[in-house]
């Protein structure tokens, strides 16, 4: 199947990351938590700094938990380096650009970021979160859900369980979430740069 075009036209229409953010509707402040926190190495920006000029595409939802931390830093790494053009898609509006970005061939994941040249050429995509962070939270979920007999099994959905237990699960896996951030952000910005160094060779 062919790529579904991306130009100019549609690049343009795409939200910048300020009229994103005007328009969320869930996790704001988490969201402007992850501004605040976000660290990128001087040696990351400058590398992106050398690049020829970028345009990334992010397809993403405002109830996307991994959105929460990767779009912020995305902005923020554009910003500093002055080299990526940051627009984002709401996934579930642009099926045509998701569905060719499948993780696996199977999933609909979110976020991902599709990168173009100068020419609208797609230079690649990046899905959804780091491999070595999606194994380590695999992990420690399962470990989470062992430790309480309350919280049933990993497979049932959550909102099955009475509020109490329900809460008290929630928090123990964004907890997790925070404390994976850091290796999060800096494994995101280590395969982006692998993605685009090879893309660009």
């Amino acid at each position: 199947m062919p790529e579904p075009p991306m130009t100019a036209e549609r690049f343009a229409r795409a939200l910048t990351y300020d009229e994103y953010k005007a328009r969320m509707e869930r996790n704001r402040d988490r969201f402007e938590e992850s501004e605040r926190t976000n660290v990128i190495r001087p040696e990351d920006v400058a590398h992106f700094a050398a690049l020829p000029p970028i345009r990334a595409v992010v397809l993403t939802e405002d109830w996307c938990s991994d959105a929460v931390a990767t779009l912020p830093l995305l902005a923020e790494l554009a910003r500093r380096s002055g080299t990526i053009d940051l627009r984002i898609l709401y996934r579930d509006q642009n099926p045509d650009l998701m569905d060719a970005h499948l993780k696996g061939g199977r999933f609909r994941s979110i976020p991902t970021v599709i990168f173009y040249d100068r020419d609208w050429n797609e230079l690649g995509a990046w899905l959804e979160k780091p491999k070595v962070v999606d194994e380590l939270r695999a992990r420690l979920r399962q470990e989470i859900y062992a430790s309480d007999p309350a919280y049933g099994s990993p497979d049932t959905p959550s909102t099955q369980l009475p509020d109490p237990v329900r809460e008290r699960l929630w928090a123990a896996l964004w907890k997790v979430r925070e404390e994976t951030t850091p290796l999060c952000n800096s494994e995101t910005v280590r395969e982006i740069r692998q993605l685009l160094a090879g893309a660009l060779a």
